[in-house]
């Protein structure tokens, strides 16, 4: 809901880091792979309780995942690059609440419930992206991007948040749970009905 507004300041602090890095040779997949490295040790650090480790974990994993980004703009983005990004970053998703479930089995139930709804948000914004590539529908309203950014309630800003959250207030890791995958769900339905719009 929040990540086209926030584009433009989030350009500004990762553009010149991502020059920066073109400069020394380093590339925009190998960005993606240091992020997902973050993200895994992120949810290693939650299984294990601890919960400060994985909150800067998780930091470094979404600045990574800005970073690759800037670094593909400042040089040749590639098809691959664009997939291995949005492949990661759905894993990195999934693992967190499972890294919750290894932490506390109570809390199990509802980390079902998360997977299955990032699952529906994931799908309905996958097979968008796939019907508008075949359409020539495109938007740059979430900045440049390998394919097209549907929207909804919950998008990667929001995300970033509720997982930040998760490492701070562990003891509502249910309630998080239960709250964001129903927002996932009503993100799921606007996605299908404006994709009714849009491609019917």
């Amino acid at each position: 809901m929040f990540d086209a507004a926030l584009r433009p300041y989030v350009d500004r602090v990762t553009d010149p880091v991502g020059r920066w890095c073109v400069a020394r040779g380093i590339s925009a997949s190998m960005v993606t792979v240091i992020g997902f490295a973050f993200g895994l040790a992120a949810v290693l650090a939650i299984a294990m309780g601890m919960m400060l480790v994985a909150f800067v974990l998780i930091l470094l994993n979404r600045f990574c995942d800005g970073l690759d980004g800037a670094v593909a703009r400042a040089s040749a983005p590639t098809d691959f690059g664009g997939f291995l990004d949005i492949v990661f970053d759905f894993i990195f998703y999934a693992m967190v609440p499972f890294g919750f479930a290894l932490c506390d089995h109570a809390n199990a139930l509802a980390a079902c419930f998360l997977i299955v709804s990032f699952f529906g948000t994931a799908v309905s914004f996958l097979a968008f992206a796939v019907m508008a590539e075949r359409r020539g529908i495109s938007s740059r309203e979430r900045g440049v991007k390998s394919f097209y950014y549907l929207g909804g309630l919950t998008e990667g800003g929001e995300t970033i948040i509720l997982l930040l959250a998760m490492t701070v207030m562990p003891q509502w890791f249910v309630y998080f749970a239960f709250g964001f995958g129903t927002l996932c769900w009503i993100t799921a339905a606007s996605r299908i009905l404006e994709a009714r719009k849009l491609l019917g």
